[in-house]
């Protein structure tokens, strides 16, 4: 069986490894999201404030993002402080556990479920809202939302015919917001595996201490 020592080393480099993992995750769910506010690199749609509620809400900068890094921080300096479960305590080590894995998963669970509510509304866009007999009438809005009977992420048929500005409207949306959903999802396994280890460290300095 591994000794005390060994486990405690194996717990901090856990933590060394789940901080980068998490940091990394967050930047990238924060371009992600950053990218969702300039549709086809053009800044012209946030001038005129023609960008979608899901992507001005922001939850992959401040969310996935902010909150993420900031807990993957902590997590990092609890595996790089030697001695860390050790000396500082079972409380404060529990403390830091809990603060760090809710953060994480807070953050990575508000991204995620924005993300999911963005993919099922589908993009904000121009669109055609003429029916029959009627003059064309185009209007920004976001035409999947209550489309009847047809879902647009399944008919790639609609995504060139429904959105007429920006141009690929549909596929920038899908694409970071399935991006930034498959991070969050990965955000929160990588917090429910650190407090698990966190346990596993804690546990460790009560048996080096009896």
């Amino acid at each position: 069986a591994l000794s005390s020592p060994c486990r405690m080393a194996c717990t901090r480099t856990c933590s060394r490894i789940l901080g980068l993992s998490l940091g990394s995750a967050a930047l990238c769910a924060a371009g992600a999201n950053l990218a969702l506010l300039f549709p086809n690199w053009d800044v012209t749609y946030l001038r005129r404030g023609l960008i979608g509620r899901h992507a001005m809400l922001g939850s992959g900068l401040w969310g996935g993002g902010l909150m993420v890094f900031a807990a993957a921080t902590l997590i990092s300096s609890m595996g790089w402080r030697a001695g860390c479960f050790s000396k500082s305590g079972p409380c404060r080590n529990m403390l830091a556990a809990l603060l760090s894995s809710g953060l994480a998963l807070l953050g990575a669970l508000v991204c995620f479920l924005t993300s999911g509510v963005a993919l099922k509304d589908g993009p904000f866009c121009m669109f055609d809202v003429s029916s029959l007999n009627q003059t064309q009438a185009w209007t920004y809005g976001y035409p999947f939302k209550d489309l009847p009977n047809r879902n647009y992420l399944y008919d790639r048929s609609l995504w060139s015919s429904v959105c007429l500005e920006p141009s690929e409207a549909v596929v920038w949306h899908v694409s970071f917001f399935s991006t930034l959903l498959c991070i969050s999802l990965l955000q929160l396994l990588l917090g429910v595996i650190h407090f698990i280890n966190s346990l596993l460290g804690l546990l460790c300095s009560l048996c080096e201490k009896q």
